[in-house]
């Protein structure tokens, strides 16, 4: 159920988050995208000017002969009203320049003459800090003439149009930079901020997602354990009474009963052990019943008890547990957890071959430590693809063999289910004809 929820809830966030997080970029990008568009008509005004001279151009010269005295009898016109330019030419186009006023950006004309700076006209907005006319000449040192750059709006620090006709248009990109920066740092804050909204948002969505599936889960393990208790009394009632039966007539069927009674027994409390350590996972209170457990006596003391089942088997029990490990646990389920994984490794170990247990710590942190037991068998491995399979309740990888033996695929779901009540890893893998049972506890200090 855990894992559910746990499944739910990243779903539900990511999803969430990503709908989050592309409203972001493409607030950004949006921003981004007016401020180059404004950039790019501020380097284009002098395409879309029109009308008259430049400066730094020379009026063409009068025809011959024209004495400047009559202006009307020139031929053509020049001069005359009708010709529609002025000889007062340069003082004409600086003061239409020098009246162009740009709200938006901070717009500088350079006027260029036979490579050298002649005039600087500022557009409005005029910067302390930044000097046209120095950024002008190492335009010109850099590129030549009839280049036209917008740079990097976060990182560049001015946008240029160099002209052939002897313009250079300059526009400072310092206050667009902070402005594109402030805009980007305040939606990531606000990114930050919604994302703990999300985060509240995919736990109440995921709450209310599996409520019916934690209702079903609920009411299926208080049928089990409901049903467990109900079915003890007459089992009870069933094995006391086959004891007091007698009669060599009888015999096969007392032991039919008692063979059938213990093993209905047995799955009974496999069932009953199960449904209170699933309960016990959830539980804060089950941590109560932690002690500080000598966890290197434990696990010698309990392999010490299985070497009589190893030997009947052909199996030996080899040990390699670090001394004076001590871990706060429930002594009883830690001694079932040891024991559950080493009737399990010597169950499917080949014959003349030994089970291994280890038991040392990790360093896991500047106050934790990792407690890692380690039971290794050689037999039968597990199938690839059962690795997390053999933890769930009835499964048997071979049905025919473990139903012979008696056994319900109950003991490794116990197992998994007292790490988890722990707080702890379990895993299993087959390598080299080894198969390995891998707890990891955290222990503190």
């Amino acid at each position: 159920m855990k894992e559910l929820s746990r499944k739910t809830f990243l779903t539900i966030f990511c999803i969430l988050s990503s709908f989050l997080m592309i409203s972001v970029i493409l607030v950004n990008v949006q921003s981004y995208k007016r401020e180059r568009e404004s950039v790019d008509r501020s380097l284009n005004f002098i395409d879309d000017r029109g009308g008259g001279f430049k400066p730094g151009e020379k009026p063409e010269e009068p025809p011959e002969g024209f004495d400047g005295t009559k202006p009307e009898d020139a031929p053509g016109g020049f001069g005359g009203p009708e010709s529609g330019v002025t000889t007062d030419l340069e003082n004409t186009d600086d003061s239409e320049l020098e009246n162009m006023m740009f709200m938006d950006n901070e717009v500088y004309t350079v006027e260029i003459i036979d490579g050298i700076v002649s005039k600087v006209i500022n557009h409005g907005n005029e910067s302390s800090d930044f000097d046209a006319g120095s950024v002008a000449e190492e335009i010109m040192a850099e590129y030549e003439a009839g280049t036209r750059k917008i740079g990097n709006l976060y990182t560049a620090d001015y946008s240029f149009n160099y002209k052939t006709d002897g313009f250079l248009v300059v526009v400072n990109d310092s206050e667009i930079k902070s402005k594109l920066v402030k805009f980007l740092l305040e939606t990531l804050l606000i990114f930050v901020v919604l994302e703990g909204v999300v985060v509240l948002i995919a736990k109440l969505m995921t709450r209310w997602i599996t409520k019916p599936a934690q209702e079903a889960f609920d009411k299926q393990k208080d049928f089990i354990a409901d049903a467990s208790h109900e079915l003890k009394t007459p089992l009870a009632v069933i094995m006391a009474s086959s004891d007091e039966l007698s009669g060599d007539e009888n015999k096969k069927y007392i032991e039919n009963i008692k063979y059938e009674s213990d093993r209905m027994n047995r799955l009974i409390s496999g069932m009953l052990d199960l449904s209170k350590l699933e309960q016990s996972a959830s539980d804060e209170s089950f941590k109560e019943t932690f002690t500080e457990v000598k966890l290197s006596k434990l696990v010698e003391k309990t392999c010490l008890v299985f070497e009589g089942v190893a030997f009947e088997q052909g199996v030996e029990i080899e040990t390699e547990v670090e001394k004076e490990i001590v871990l706060s646990c429930n002594k009883d389920e830690m001694e079932k957890l040891v024991s559950t994984l080493l009737d399990n490794a010597v169950k499917h170990s080949d014959k003349g071959t030994a089970v291994t247990v280890k038991l040392y710590k990790e360093k896991h942190s500047k106050d934790k430590n990792s407690v890692v037991l380690k039971v290794v068998n050689s037999g039968d491995p597990i199938a690839p693809g059962d690795e997390e399979k053999i933890f769930e309740r009835f499964y048997r990888a071979d049905k025919s063999r473990n139903r012979g033996e008696n056994r319900y695929g109950l003991g490794l779901a116990i197992a998994k289910s007292i790490v988890l009540s722990h707080g702890g890893t379990i895993k299993a893998y087959s390598k080299e004809g080894k198969t390995t049972f891998k707890v990891t506890l955290i222990q503190n200090k």
